[in-house]
């Protein structure tokens, strides 16, 4: 015998399976947790006798004791409660519970944002409690399935920077996550950057240790430390760094490379992070894709070509379609004036060739003496390439051999306009160089390596040069300056590039000055160490940037 009661449920069921409006029934109404919440509460309301046909004898006799009155009562306050809960599901809270489980040590926003379990980039969520990524918050997620398994509540999205609380789904509102944000994001304005070489004061890491914005280490991921050096050389270039520091400059660009480049130069002058070290991560994964892995992971590479590579890639995605001019060239762009002289012989070759021509070079003047054709072009430089002398091939009388040395006025005056470098390819031809017009950013390259049939050699010859005031018109030939312009020749150093060991087993480390103090760091991956001006000047130069005194 079936009761009432159960009749009605029964007979409620039924008509349920059969409506074509359910949720249920018909697979093409998407699912819905509101409406699941009100058929909730009816399901509950009908089993508590608030349904018409689903009355029992005791609420009839409790109806007839006068308590329906009470009955209304609970039904409202049961019917408050649900639609509080779903409310507050939707609409974000202050009072999260779960704030105090929230851990910064392991937090580590360096790496692909990627979730650890689909590997997919699209909708990631950082699990604050754990530090590892996971993607979406539905209740078929990955982050949803680890706060039931784990335990761990508070997820942040990489993308908008919002915290949510898993599995409930409401969003937190709390001014105590924002240091996670900024680590996240860290963020300038344009006065803070104009401070930038005025601070002298340290920042705290979490684990206790002290660090200077703008000298923290870089990771070595796997034998990058060809590309650690040249970050950290390319930090100390003010208008480089300020440019970068400012997303809104460069805005419009939507090469990778920039943008990780332009991260990495927040994080790297960040006074909040987390730890005192970052890692390249992102930024090496841009470079191996936009390369085409010429320059990737766990292979060691000449940071020369990096640099080169690097400046003229940013170059070519900054520049505007309007005028070839970008940061990069404000900063290291100068001009040369190339006498270039080939014998008489392939001047029949050249006239074959000479569409071939660089667009990059203007021909001014092109004459032929005594079988000699010479050429005068104008080219412009981003850096300049030092020729060493070669090393003495014998030993001395104590049977060691002498490291020679060299001033670096000696090997600039391959720049003055009379020195002739004798250049093989791509034909024999005999070469003059005048500098025409000097960079704000003097980068000099000491070509220390020479690759022969058999294997790379390393030129070990000191150069002696000044670590301030290098004055460039006393041995160099300089343009006469415009009207109401005074000449600027003198360059102070601020970061030196060298190379220590064999030439294929070798590693890089570099020297920088810190401006607001005007100290000399050591910075070798991870290691950063206070060093003395006199240390850098012993060194075995490599790549050196100078900055043109204003």
């Amino acid at each position: 015998m079936v009761s009432a009661g159960s009749g009605g449920v029964l007979k409620r069921q039924r008509m349920d399976e059969q409506s074509p409006a359910s949720g249920t029934g018909n697979p093409l109404v998407p699912y819905n947790d509101v409406d699941d919440e009100e058929d909730d509460f009816e399901r509950e309301k009908t089993n508590n006798g608030g349904g018409v046909v689903g009355g029992s004898n005791t609420q009839a006799v409790a109806a007839e004791n006068g308590e329906d009155e009470e009955e209304e009562e609970e039904d409202e306050y049961r019917q408050g409660d649900i639609l509080e809960s779903r409310k507050s599901q939707f609409e974000p809270r202050e009072d999260c519970p779960y704030l105090d489980t929230v851990n910064r040590q392991v937090l580590d926003f360096d790496f692909e944002k990627f979730c650890s379990v689909s590997l997919s980039n699209l909708n990631v969520y950082a699990c604050l409690v754990c530090g590892k990524y996971y993607q979406g918050r539905g209740k078929k997620s990955h982050a949803y399935t680890h706060s039931l398994e784990a335990g761990h509540h508070v997820y942040i999205n990489l993308r908008t920077e919002k915290v949510y609380c898993l599995p409930d789904g409401y969003e937190i509102i709390d001014p105590s996550l924002d240091d996670i944000r900024h680590v996240l994001y860290p963020r300038f304005t344009r006065d803070q950057v104009g401070q930038l070489d005025k601070n002298r004061q340290w920042s705290r890491a979490l684990d206790g240790s002290d660090y200077l914005p703008g000298m923290v280490g870089l990771n070595n991921i796997k034998e990058t430390d060809f590309v650690n050096v040249t970050i950290q050389s390319l930090m100390r270039v003010t208008p480089l760094r300020n440019f970068f520091l400012i997303p809104e400059n460069y805005q419009h660009c939507k090469s990778p490379l920039v943008q990780r480049f332009g991260e990495l130069t927040r994080k790297i002058w960040h006074a909040r992070n987390f730890k005192g070290q970052v890692s390249p991560h992102e930024f090496l994964q841009a470079v191996m894709k936009v390369s085409k892995k010429r320059f990737r992971i766990g292979q060691q590479s000449d940071p020369v070509e990096f640099m080169a590579w690097l400046l003229n890639t940013l170059h070519a995605n900054l520049r505007t379609s309007k005028k070839n001019n970008s940061i990069i060239y404000e900063c290291f762009q100068g001009e040369l004036e190339v006498i270039k002289e080939t014998p008489n012989r392939a001047i029949t070759e050249k006239k074959q060739n000479a569409d071939d021509q660089n667009s990059d070079q203007r021909i001014t003047d092109g004459r032929a003496k005594h079988d000699i054709f010479m050429e005068t072009s104008r080219m412009q430089f981003l850096m300049l390439g030092l020729d060493l002398p070669p090393p003495p091939l014998f030993k001395d009388v104590m049977e060691k051999n002498i490291i020679p040395q060299v001033p670096l006025f000696n090997i600039l005056k391959k720049f003055d306009g009379d020195t002739v470098t004798e250049v093989v390819r791509p034909r024999v031809a005999r070469m003059k160089y005048r500098v025409t017009r000097l960079p704000r950013y003097l980068i000099l390259h000491m070509q220390r390596f020479k690759k022969n049939n058999f294997f790379i050699e390393k030129n070990p010859t000191l150069v002696n040069f000044p670590v301030k005031n290098l004055e460039l018109k006393d041995f160099i030939p300089l343009p006469m300056p415009k009207e109401n312009e005074r000449l600027r020749s003198k360059y102070d150093l601020i970061a030196d590039i060298v190379h220590d060991g064999k030439p294929n087993e070798g590693l890089y480390r570099v020297f920088v000055q810190r401006k607001s103090e005007e100290l000399w760091y050591e910075m070798q991956d991870l290691h950063v160490s206070e060093t003395l001006p006199q240390m850098v000047a012993l060194s075995e130069a490599y790549v050196q940037i100078y900055e043109q005194q204003q």
